[in-house]
């Protein structure tokens, strides 16, 4: 029994569909002649016997033969394909723009397109897949081989450290198998969000949502590029088997979840506030330390210890105040 998980796309045998589009037509056209020439006939009583064999000869030509013709006859548009079967058996793929003639008893097959999608795709591309999918069905049940997008909605997944966050992603695919993808699974447009949604968990609980720069850890916000390349390989490794080829896979939301997000964001303050004034201690030392420096090698005014650390105390009040300080003019004695 063959094995139709390691099924190979192949193409379709066939002829040249204007050739047979031209003989079908040229065929229709002398049928229509001799039946107009025989029924003309026919109706002055020459030849009666003659003339109705060739009328029912003519006429079974252009009932039969014709629309057999006609059956084989197949127009595919730019990055269009289609896929046909004979008999239940895989018979090949049409792909590129123009006509061509296959065996008239081979039949184009297309599957359900997302027209009932899972919960993780919005309603916007539900409405556009169902809409795709009735625009398929007119158009002889053709595949798109274009670039498409898919949009899923936003969803809820705990980070490295387990803090509840909503992500939303976009994905860039299109369709290289047609084979693997009518017959490995059931709606690949389906199946491809579905992994979207599994992808997406195992790579955003590798990362936490946001990392400090001292850390250098990598985060699902410093390192989007990273994560975008991660989530892209998991996805076409998990779509393999549908004949789908992933072209990117961006995050497209990323932010805490509602229940966390006003505690996490004055943990951000605070973390802020701290590199802040961290920041403004250590420079405010630097310019302490140089001014002392400064007046000892000039020797402008000698300082005891005690001084010193007065002067010092008063510089730091100064440099590190929020507010602007009032200094106090001392115009008597230095001691």
């Amino acid at each position: 029994m063959k094995d139709d998980s390691s099924i190979i796309e192949k193409k379709a045998p066939g002829i040249n569909g204007m050739f047979m589009f031209c003989l079908n037509m040229a065929v229709l056209a002398c049928c229509a002649g001799g039946m107009l020439y025989f029924g003309i006939r026919l109706e002055n009583g020459i030849n009666t016997k003659m003339s109705g064999a060739m009328l029912g000869l003519l006429g079974s030509i252009i009932g039969l033969v014709v629309p057999f013709i006609q059956a084989g006859i197949k127009i595919l548009r730019p990055n269009e394909a289609l896929v046909l079967t004979l008999f239940g058996s895989y018979y090949g793929t049409l792909k590129g723009a123009g006509i061509f003639f296959v065996n008239p008893f081979a039949q184009a097959v297309y599957p359900l397109h997302a027209g009932a999608s899972s919960g993780c795709i919005s309603e916007d591309s539900k409405n556009s897949a169902k809409s795709s999918s009735s625009q398929a069905a007119s158009a002889k049940k053709k595949i798109s081989l274009k670039a498409m997008t898919l949009n899923n909605d936003k969803q809820k997944v705990n980070d490295a450290l387990g803090n509840p966050i909503v992500v939303g992603i976009v994905v860039v695919w299109k369709v290289t198998n047609t084979a693997k993808a009518l017959f490995n699974v059931d709606n690949f447009v389906e199946f491809l969000s579905i992994q979207c949604d599994s992808a997406l968990r195992n790579i955003v609980r590798l990362y936490p949502y946001d990392s400090s720069d001292e850390d250098g850890e990598k985060s699902l916000r410093g390192s989007s590029l990273e994560v975008a390349d991660k989530l892209k390989d998991e996805i076409q490794q998990k779509v393999e088997i549908a004949g789908l080829d992933i072209l990117e896979a961006k995050i497209t939301h990323l932010s805490y979840a509602p229940e966390i997000a006003p505690v996490m964001l004055q943990r951000q303050q605070a973390v802020a506030v701290v590199a802040a004034r961290q920041y403004i201690v250590d420079s405010a030392v630097g310019m302490v330390e140089m001014a002392l420096e400064k007046l000892s090698e000039k020797n402008i005014v000698n300082l005891d210890e005690e001084r010193k650390a007065a002067m010092v105390s008063n510089l730091m009040v100064v440099l590190c105040a929020n507010k602007e300080t009032q200094p106090i003019v001392n115009a008597g004695s230095l001691y």
